[in-house]
């Protein structure tokens, strides 16, 4: 199988991040920013731009590109390139999409250190939006046969 490519919008705003409480996998039961799969016709932007509007009703006046994360295993269906956006203005009414989640407003530093989110989350989310003035960042993610997070590395 080959590698899905996908992305993540963190929308920020008064120090809360809009998070989405996932209902399917991959990372049922999770907290995550919103996002999904680039389709064939689109180029990374213009995914996140789609993706944060049908996920939740927004649209981003802009977008800044923070970071590229690779996320390998040994199982063929978990391949995953992840484009990984932030938004800071964003207009439109919040309107969630029952097939994929509950939406809510989170403080940052809750979801950085209380909610369940995915392991890579953790590692990477920090120094997204905790660190802007990092700019991009490159990571790569490395999982074992049962998708147990084994090693990372920034790059």
């Amino acid at each position: 199988m080959a590698r899905v490519s996908a992305v993540l919008v963190y929308v920020v705003q008064d120090d809360k991040v809009l998070l989405l409480h996932r209902n399917k996998e991959p990372n049922l039961g999770l907290w995550i920013a919103p996002g999904g799969k680039i389709e064939l016709h689109e180029s990374p932007r213009e995914a996140a731009f789609r993706e944060l509007r049908e996920e939740t009703g927004l649209v981003a006046d802009e977008l800044t590109w923070r970071g590229l994360c690779t996320e390998v295993s040994p199982r063929p269906e978990w391949q995953w390139m992840l484009f990984i956006y932030v938004a800071s203005r964003v207009h439109g009414r919040l309107q969630e999409d029952p097939r994929e989640g509950r939406l809510a407003w989170v403080d940052l530093d809750v979801y950085l250190r209380e909610l369940d989110i995915p392991e890579a989350d953790r590692i990477f989310a920090p120094v997204i939006l905790e660190n802007s003035d990092r700019g991009m960042i490159e990571a790569k993610f490395t999982y074992d046969g049962d998708l147990r997070l084994i090693a990372w590395e920034f790059y």
